[in-house]
């Protein structure tokens, strides 16, 4: 078991981390030779991503006012950090000091990542789906948590250039960098949405302000841009009409399609959610899409099935294609544009 959390460990600081969060990736290497944070950590849900959710508890513990020298190493806390090389001793007292309260959230808690910042590249993948069809959308994100992607037609956008697409009066802005030669035929126009469905075991209310304290400690300490961007994105959802289920995503599509009118064309998506799903899961919402898809037409967008890249399969008139849309960054900063 240790040797497992270890490699999981090692895997975070070099793929995730790496060039992203310097107090992360330096923990995780420390962490994969320390026997009782291994241990502290093996106690997180089955198929539940240890690493995330270690570092999302001791964040949501501290943000909730825990008073120990570790909040001078985190710079979502205090304004000039103390150096991350000196942070792990403290690290580990915290986690000793406060391993039961810590051990109830690696229980309690999911990995429910709300990076809004992925409607960057969910943007344009609407707009091509939009084309191809000319219908309203009506969307069905499978893990939504707080449904803040639901909402990717109530942003504006921009991609390195001053022109701005989206919702211009929306008080939430991304800035996103478009990589490589290829680039998406961005338009002026936001396709039409016609419902937006969320499932998840867990869905988030970000009314509730613990349930948004959560949210905000799985954001990783250095990514200030991140914080705020959430904060704007929780705001949206107050203020607009979600329909968020709380349920298993793969055994309720088929009975959600069914109630979707056929003037709709349904778009199943998910981002940074299949890698929490076993192999049998994944086969069965491939499998549940193709079965829609020989009744009607349906769009499947995602990523962490086949690969970490974003495909859409979608199925009109009965017949199948398949395509790779584009390599993303996992928090949505930038992406290269594959269709």
């Amino acid at each position: 078991m240790k040797n497992t959390q270890s490699i999981k460990f090692r895997n975070f600081a070099i793929t995730e981390c790496k060039g992203s969060s310097r107090l992360y990736e330096f923990l995780s290497l420390k962490i994969t030779e320390d026997d009782d944070i291994l241990e502290l950590a093996s106690h997180a849900r089955e198929g539940q991503p240890s690493p995330n959710l270690l570092f999302g508890a001791v964040h949501y513990l501290l943000l909730k006012g825990k008073d120990h020298p570790l909040k001078e190493y985190y710079p979502s806390i205090v304004s000039n950090p103390r150096k991350v090389e000196e942070s792990f001793l403290p690290f580990k007292e915290f986690c000793v000091q406060y391993s039961d309260e810590i051990i109830r959230l690696l229980q309690d808690k999911l990995v429910q990542t709300n990076e809004v910042r992925r409607c960057s590249y969910l943007f344009p993948s609407f707009q091509f789906i939009y084309d191809l069809v000319k219908k309203p959308i009506a969307l069905i994100e499978i893990g939504t948590s707080a449904g803040v992607q639901l909402l990717w037609d109530q942003y504006s956008y921009s991609y390195g250039a001053n022109n701005v697409y989206g919702n211009m009066d929306s008080a939430l802005h991304i800035c996103a960098e478009i990589r490589g030669v290829k680039t998406p035929h961005l338009q002026d126009f936001i396709p039409p949405v016609a419902a937006r469905i969320g499932i998840d075991l867990h869905p988030i209310d970000v009314r509730d302000d613990d349930n948004a304290l959560w949210l905000k400690a799985l954001i990783w300490p250095e990514h200030h841009e991140r914080r705020e961007l959430f904060q704007k994105a929780a705001e949206c959802v107050k203020v607009n009409e979600l329909h968020l289920i709380e349920g298993n995503g793969v055994e309720l599509l088929r009975e959600l399609a069914e109630e979707i009118p056929k003037e709709y064309a349904i778009c199943v998506f998910h981002t940074h959610v299949a890698n929490q799903m076993p192999t049998d899961v994944k086969t069965s919402l491939l499998d549940q899409v193709q079965q829609i898809g020989s009744e009607r037409e349906i769009f499947h967008l995602y990523n962490n099935i086949q690969d970490r890249d974003l495909h859409l399969d979608y199925y009109l008139d009965g017949k199948e294609y398949k395509h790779v849309v584009a390599e993303t960054e996992g928090h949505g900063r930038w992406f290269t544009w594959k269709l």
